[in-house]
């Protein structure tokens, strides 16, 4: 059974999903943009026989305290820091690490600070090299670049509900197997009042996390937590580019 909690960090309200005996190995689950521990509500009943799971919502996101992008420093230096705080608290001491999308910069972190608590990576569209940051980025690199109105408007589309849409139903094949919930539920938190400043100040932080990425590949070189899994979409994914475990680009399809 799935159960939903809340703990407190730093005076914020931290939501989160739990599952499983703490006898069994842990999962913790980072969420991507532009969804929450909502995005993995399938997966963690389906595991919580063999594994105890838990799935945090970030501040900002879900069902997470929100405050103003003046009352919370929204960078993935902070994100990284209110989750190893919640790690403490809910007393997890080891554990693997599945995070996709911006939840990777911010697992990459804590991974390469604690290596002796990850048991092992799963990457879902994770990036940590140069050659990820494909055609796509280069508004946000601009917005990195030069913080200004101007940069700041070509990327307010990415909040929209068609976008958000789009993450979802982008190159699938089947659009009826896919459940209007996942965007309508998560364009319901992206369109709360001061969100999309939110999700700029993220954006804008997220140019913090290429020069970070020759200390995440050396992480990767040196302790290689198994089993280190890149899962995409094969052939429709727009942001990266593909990887394994030998912490070396590639451009094939990955294996699973």
């Amino acid at each position: 059974m799935t159960t939903y909690r809340t703990v407190s960090i730093d005076g914020l309200d931290i939501f989160y999903r739990e599952a499983g005996s703490r006898n069994n190995p842990t999962i913790l689950l980072l969420h991507g943009f532009p969804t929450s521990s909502h995005m993995f509500r399938n997966l963690i009943p389906a595991l919580a026989d063999k594994f105890h799971l838990v799935a945090p919502d970030y501040p900002g996101y879900g069902n997470s305290s929100m405050p103003t992008v003046n009352e919370f420093d929204y960078t993935f230096d902070r994100l990284a820091e209110i989750v190893e705080k919640f790690i403490a608290a809910i007393a997890l001491k080891k554990y693997s690490l599945y995070v996709m999308d911006y939840g990777a910069p911010i697992g990459y972190r804590i991974a390469a600070k604690y290596p002796e608590r990850v048991q092992s990576l799963i990457v879902q569209n994770g990036n940590a090299y140069e050659e990820g940051l494909r055609e796509f980025w280069e508004p946000i690199k601009a917005y990195w670049q030069e913080r200004s109105p101007e940069n700041a408007e070509k990327l307010k589309y990415l909040v929209t509900l068609e976008a958000t849409k789009w993450q979802y139903t982008n190159g699938v094949r089947n659009l009826e197997a896919i459940s209007p919930d996942t965007w309508t539920i998560d364009q319901h938190f992206l369109d709360r009042p001061g969100n999309g400043e939110i999700q700029l100040a993220l954006l804008y932080s997220y140019g913090t996390n290429p020069p970070l990425y020759p200390q995440w590949q050396e992480y990767f070189r040196q302790y290689q937590p198994l089993p280190l899994l890149r899962l995409v979409l094969a052939d429709t994914n727009k942001f990266l580019t593909y990887y394994t475990h030998s912490a070396t680009p590639h451009t094939q399809k990955p294996y699973i």
